[in-house]
């Protein structure tokens, strides 16, 4: 089943659950509506890895507004913003860890010779798409920096 059909899936049986299901029905329509406007927009049928790569700008945008609410002190709205990252990430694939991203830089940074902090573009470049919808960006590039010693 392809993640697009089972947003769907997920869906109808939100709406069966009524009352329980109001925050996951909203956070699945509002994911299925970006993935149909990214689909609108590319004129293309999205495959799962493309609508992974939706999923994770969505948690993204979402963690970006919790560090917000947060520092403008609204505890209720970053803990509204935590359920919808919880019910988005059931959708992802299994997270690295940070010492998997680890292990990973490090790998790359030796295939790469990179040296320094000049380096970061060309390990960056190799690393993200092996990290994607799979680590926070943030994390990758600031494990990266570290191991370069930047």
């Amino acid at each position: 089943m392809s993640l697009k059909d089972r947003l769907v899936e997920d869906m109808k049986a939100a709406m069966k659950a009524k009352e329980e299901g109001k925050v996951r029905l909203s956070v699945i329509r509002m994911v299925r509506a970006a993935i149909k406007n990214t689909e609108i927009d590319k004129k293309i049928d999205l495959s799962d890895t493309q609508v992974i790569e939706v999923l994770a700008r969505e948690v993204k945008m979402r963690r970006d507004a919790m560090e917000e609410f947060s520092k403008a002190k609204r505890p209720d709205k970053v803990q509204e913003l935590e359920e919808e990252v919880t019910i988005l990430m059931e959708y992802l694939p299994q997270q690295l860890t940070e010492g998997e991203i680890r292990e990973l830089a490090k790998e790359i940074i030796a295939e790469t010779g990179a040296q320094g902090p000049k380096d970061l573009g060309k390990v960056m470049g190799v690393i993200s798409p092996k990290t994607k919808g799979r680590a926070d960006g943030k994390l990758v590039n600031q494990i990266v920096r570290e191991l370069l010693g930047s």
